[in-house]
């Protein structure tokens, strides 16, 4: 089986020319980096994908965890690798360099986690989690907690997990039982969360658990509840670790996919109480673990992008080397990349990998242009285009996984089923994707509802004008004549969805929630379309003139997206526009 190997030249080509990282580079913010420290960074944290992670990943995947004595032993390697993690910074990379971190552009960031989760997503996940719990606290923690904690996390020392879910609370966290009881100047956590990704481990010093629980006092519902910092260890008046704190892993899940990476159920406080630090304000918790939670949506989507990208690299390079029946211009027993139905396959594949690249890349640069742009109303539209595009990004990306891994284990044929190709792990990792940080239905509702109809469509309609502007561009260059008619096409249906949501919501309580799914694919399909076509505007520019190949296969990438995947957003609309009446029509007892 041959290993991964990250995309570099197509990460940098979108890091360059369609995230628009030229851009952000002139912010004050970033005045120490240029585009040559850039490419080293990434090349760098590929480097480390290719040669420290991916290894470790089908070891892992064949070993998974073991609990002891409520003590988690991870897979073999783990350990080093992580050490190696720390050694070399990279947990540092996008954190502020107040905080001990590199202080790079988030886009950046983006393209480093891309190829660490595509080499050993299991692992990943822990650097992945650790990042967003340092953003929550960057955002939320008082001084003194962040000079505490930050530096260790930031060089990945400590790690961090996010704890929601409850056994009687899943999606509705309104309903959260787990209490944090005042005590000088702590709280007594006490309670049970299921489903903590990297709950416990032995690869690092320390596990700062951020932990939503109520006090005794709190209101009902989701106005009721707090976040706490919850340490594995205590610290001692130096700030080193010392005493254990009242946390246990009382047991970890088994699993479908992602074997390597802990999902474990923790108890909090099962003696005394677990200490725990007020993070943010009191019973205004749930708007803290947003920022992490959201943060975390987006690496999500890019976690899509990750898998997809591994199971094409393998199902490519099978392609390649499989020989097997006959082919049109070939004698004898031909490979089976020569048959144009693997072709097709290959091309839905890549194609909509490098959708997603383009959109990834650009979407987790937005919120530094919200923090960074020199004036207020540049600021407020980034903030509107961040959270307009977190739901796509998170839910497009995932979905088209799943479409993506299975396709890599139908090139395969028979031995795809086996594991031993490795594009079944792919499959089965990937399927975790749609569920965790909330699920595609929870996306939906969040679109629709928080996204479009809150705004009255308002950061619908700048995003629909920019990408009108780009396929109007496109009518100078024949060569993309197809991508310019599908893009067109494409807005045009995704503003009409839009429209017939704002017009019809209110008519009846079941139209948003139908519509919902059907809507954010409608989304992805076309904002996925409109980076490509960005990306085809600067091959125009000559950008990639120097790498004819490269130039080539991407101007295939973006016509056959154009041909064979935009024409979906033509169906997604007229499925969101279909009248709910008939989503509701049976009875419970007729299903």
């Amino acid at each position: 089986m041959k290993e991964y190997v990250a995309p570099i030249k197509d990460m940098l080509f979108n890091l360059r020319h369609v995230a628009g990282l030229e851009e952000t580079l002139k912010y004050a913010a970033y005045a120490d980096y240029d585009q040559e420290t850039i490419d080293q960074v990434v090349e760098e944290a590929g480097k480390f994908a290719n040669d420290i992670l991916s290894p470790i990943n089908v070891p892992g995947d064949q070993s998974g965890i073991v609990l002891n004595g409520g003590e988690v032993a991870t897979a073999p390697g783990f350990s080093a690798a992580h050490q190696q993690f720390i050694e070399s910074g990279w947990q540092s990379m996008d954190v502020s360099a107040e905080h001990g971190g590199m202080g790079l552009p988030a886009s950046v960031g983006a393209a480093a986690m891309e190829s660490w989760q595509s080499a050993c997503m299991s692992y990943s996940l822990n650097p992945m989690l650790t990042n967003g719990a340092i953003y929550a606290l960057e955002e939320h923690a008082p001084d003194e907690m962040r000079r505490t904690y930050l530096p260790r996390m930031a060089t990945g020392e400590w790690t961090g997990t996010m704890n929601l879910t409850e056994p009687n609370a899943g999606s509705d966290l309104s309903v959260v039982t787990t209490r944090a009881i005042p005590n000088g100047d702590h709280y007594l956590i006490s309670g049970t969360k299921i489903y903590i990704t990297w709950g416990d481990h032995d690869m690092a010093e320390n596990v700062i658990h951020l932990v939503l629980a109520r006090l005794p006092d709190a209101p009902q519902g989701v106005r009721g509840i707090s976040l706490f910092l919850v340490p594995k260890f205590l610290l001692d008046d130096a700030g080193k670790v010392a005493a254990r704190n009242d946390v246990t892993v009382a047991g970890v899940e088994h699993k479908l996919g992602i074997h390597a990476s802990p999902t474990c159920v923790m108890s909090f406080g099962e003696n005394d109480g677990a200490i725990g630090y007020l993070v943010g304000e009191e019973n205004k918790g749930l708007a803290c673990m947003f920022s992490m939670m959201n943060h975390a949506r987006t690496y999500v989507g890019i976690q899509g992008l990750a898998i997809s990208e591994r199971a094409y690299q393998l199902a490519r390079n099978f392609a390649l080397d499989r020989k097997q029946g006959s082919a049109p211009g070939v004698e004898g027993v031909a490979t089976i990349i020569k048959h144009p139905d693997v072709r097709r396959m290959l091309l839905v594949m890549k194609s909509q990998t490098e959708a997603m690249r383009a959109l990834a890349y650009y979407a987790a640069g937005v919120p530094d242009t919200a923090k960074h742009a020199e004036s207020d109303a540049l600021k407020a539209q980034a903030k509107r285009r961040n959270a307009l595009l977190t739901p796509i990004v998170k839910t497009w990306m995932t979905e088209i996984a799943q479409e993506i891994t299975s396709l890599g284990v139908q090139i395969h044929g028979g031995m795809g089923f086996v594991e031993e190709t490795g594009a079944a792990q792919h499959m089965r990792d990937a399927r975790i994707l749609t569920i965790y940080e909330g699920t595609t239905g929870i996306q939906g509702l969040d679109f629709v509802g928080r996204k479009i109809l809150m705004d009255e469509g308002l950061a619908m309609r700048e995003l629909l004008e920019e990408m009108d502007s780009v396929a109007t561009a496109l009518e100078a260059y024949p060569e993309f004549s197809a991508m310019q008619s599908a893009l067109s096409s494409g807005v045009d249906d995704l503003r009409s969805a839009t429209n017939w949501l704002l017009e019809n919501a209110a008519k009846h309580p079941a139209v948003a929630g139908a519509a919902s799914v059907n809507l954010l694919m409608l989304a992805g399909v076309v904002v996925g379309g409109w980076r490509l076509a960005v990306a085809a505007l600067a091959l125009q520019d000559g950008v990639a003139d120097d790498d004819a190949d490269f130039a080539a296969a991407k101007k295939v990438t973006v016509q056959f997206y154009a041909e064979q995947i935009m024409p979906r957003a033509k169906a997604y609309a007229g499925a969101a526009m279909a009248p709910s009446a008939t989503v509701m029509a049976l009875s419970e007892e007729m299903f």
